[in-house]
């Protein structure tokens, strides 16, 4: 190999993190490069902490010689439990805890190579080890993700040369960095929709930031709380509304989500989410089916809740169709992308109705009005009602009450 050679690889590197390439096309047009430089690699393996609500982080594998059934794989936590425990057995947690930032085996030659994963390794055929930790500075770090870690290996009789082990420490810097854009812009994305929603996150990292801009927009509208949550909150203890609350908002953002609609806010108890995708009438038939799919969802949790002796309540939900603005609301150090117009008022006030004439679900005349026959026959009218704060009257509808059955 020449000193041209490598330099390719690095100038390979910086073009594909520029790109914005994948973890996976990184990792793998990386190994395919080192080894024709002669580099015997076999197997490599990178990983790096994330910030996620439910994964700790993501690994990303490789192999020389035959196909890797799970090239990317999401873990949790290794700070508890079985997953602690294999972490606090591995050579990274060893570099960590001692400071250093690499650290070879020759495993062929050793009848105990020190960590249960070289042994598993060494059992496969693996000769040669070399696992390298790139820190981050505190600056440069997001959550968890304050490392890159790698670990590369060769079956090759006689292991890695010297100089082998010195390329790769060279080039895997390249790498990390390469790595770490992809899993920032990852972790951008994955935070604009899980504070944001699906549909504001992406308008927003296609650069709908600034103060003021909004669409006007045809939506059907959805606003849901819990009945009897003063109540019950006021009887719980204090470590007991947390999880119930997640309890009920994980049955109404996944029923909302399956459906299609867009959870934009989530106000203590409350929830206001939109359904857009193929026009009012289409729209209107997939709130309908997030709300059936929310019974069900419902049925479950308070069976189980009432077996574990936990507070059980509904979903008191309003439903309504009308025309918003969808777009940045606030300063210009705070904004908020939701959804505002009088429809948001209405489709509250509808929501709050439920309590009064004790149904679960109403729906307003106009999100009727576009549904269905079929859909529209299992609707009952609960009476016209003048809704405070709405310049007009309306019906109001609910289920069928065999609907529900």
């Amino acid at each position: 190999m020449t000193e041209a050679d490598i330099v390719a690889i690095e100038e390979w590197l910086d073009a594909q993190g520029l790109a914005g390439a994948s973890e996976t096309e990184l990792l793998n047009g990386f190994c395919v490069r080192c080894c024709g430089l002669g580099i015997t690699l076999e197997r490599a393996l990178t990983f790096v902490d994330t910030l996620h609500p439910i994964y700790e982080g993501r690994a990303f594998h490789w192999r020389q010689r035959e196909e890797v059934e799970k090239p990317v794989i999401e873990y949790g936590s290794s700070t508890q439990g079985p997953g602690a425990e294999s972490w606090q057995r591995t050579t990274f947690y060893h570099l960590l805890q001692s400071g250093e930032d690499s650290l070879r085996r020759r495993i062929g030659e050793m009848d105990e190579p020190g960590f249960l994963h070289l042994e598993n390794l060494k059992a496969e055929g693996l000769t040669d080890y070399l696992a390298l930790v790139h820190r981050f500075s505190t600056q440069g770090s997001i959550g968890e993700m304050d490392c890159f870690y790698s670990q590369w290996s060769t079956a090759h009789a006689d292991g890695f040369e010297d100089r082998d082990i010195a390329t790769l420490k060279r080039l895997v810097r390249g790498l990390a960095l390469a790595i770490k854009c992809s899993s920032l812009a990852r972790i951008v994305r994955t935070v604009a929709e899980v504070y944001l929603g699906h549909d504001a996150g992406e308008r927003v990292l296609a650069g709908r930031i600034n103060r003021g801009a909004a669409d006007r927009i045809e939506a059907v509208l959805w606003y849901s709380d819990l009945r009897d949550y003063t109540r019950i909150s006021d009887a719980a203890g204090p470590d007991a509304i947390i999880p119930m609350l997640n309890d009920y908002a994980d049955a109404v953002i996944s029923s909302i989500q399956e459906a299609g609609g867009d959870v934009l806010k989530l106000i203590g108890d409350g929830t206001l989410a939109i359904f857009t995708e193929g026009g009012s009438q289409t729209a209107c038939a997939a709130a309908l089916k997030a709300q059936a799919l929310l019974r069900k969802r419902l049925i479950v949790l308070n069976e189980r809740r009432a077996a574990e002796k936990q507070p059980i309540t509904n979903v008191y939900l309003g439903m309504h169709v009308g025309e918003v603005f969808f777009g940045n609301i606030g300063s210009d150090t705070r904004l908020d992308f939701t959804v505002v117009g009088p429809a948001v008022n209405e489709v509250s006030r509808i929501a709050s109705m439920c309590r009064s004439v004790d149904q679960d679900v109403l729906i307003s005349d106009r999100f009727a009005a576009f549904l269905p026959e079929e859909l529209r026959s299992k609707l009952v009218c609960v009476g016209r009602f003048a809704l405070r704060g709405v310049g007009r009257a309306q019906e109001l509808f609910t289920l069928d009450p065999a609907e529900k059955r």
